[in-house]
């Protein structure tokens, strides 16, 4: 499989979130997944706690179960006060981009049963049954989602796209069911559409200036 010509400032700062742009018709190879989850393995994790696992999924009929409950999840979240883009901002270029963001959300709602991979990231243990402190929430997490992003640069890197998104865990149990995943001892991270992209020239995405974010020394 080819390598996109992209050096790593490149690949860091134009691996995007794709839903519109995802390839409904071209099929993914399984030794395309298979090299990029190989780098997922090499990622970082809390405490050398590699107790993660990657379910790839590319039954059309759990595709489309598990698109069902990710669309039940999507319309309770965007019915939320809280959801991206349900109430105006007053700063016209953010809720424009908030805008793009809900109708990019419509439209893979619409067509999230068309992607021809589905990858759910999962964890070992659950954080969910007791009242766990902050450091141990950050382990946990912090254990899985460096790989996530890892296999994400990878599928970039070799014309793939793909979107970090956890509507169906709303209803994680069900999809535990379709999946055969041991609801009670793994934990679903997030579900990945993943697909070739239609065209590789992605760009980097308008972010606030960095001293609005960076503090030195101190907040």
């Amino acid at each position: 499989m080819p390598i996109l010509d992209l050096t790593l400032d490149e690949l860091l700062s134009t691996t995007r979130t794709v839903r519109r742009r995802l390839d409904l018709a071209r099929p993914v190879e399984r030794e395309v997944l298979e090299d990029c989850l190989r780098l997922a393995q090499q990622a970082p994790s809390g405490s050398n706690r590699q107790g993660w696992h990657f379910v790839v999924v590319e039954d059309a009929e759990r595709r489309a179960a598990l698109a069902e409950l990710w669309c039940r999840g999507a319309e309770k979240y965007l019915a939320m006060p809280s959801a991206v883009g349900a109430a105006a901002t007053g700063d016209p270029e953010h809720d424009a981009q908030m805008t793009r963001i809900r109708a990019s959300v419509a439209y893979l709602m619409d067509h999230l049963h068309e992607v021809p991979v589905h990858v759910i990231p999962c964890i070992e243990g659950r954080t969910d049954t007791r009242q766990l402190p902050a450091v141990a929430q950050a382990s946990t997490w912090g254990s899985v989602f460096p790989a996530v992003w890892s296999f994400q640069l990878a599928l970039r890197s070799r014309g793939l796209g793909s979107a970090l998104t956890a509507f169906h865990l709303f209803f994680e149990e069900e999809a535990a069911a379709i999946l055969g995943i041991p609801y009670a001892e793994v934990m679903q991270a997030a579900l990945l559409p993943v697909a070739y992209t239609v065209g590789t020239d992605f760009k980097p995405a308008p972010r606030k200036p960095l001293e609005s974010m960076v503090h030195w020394g101190a907040w």
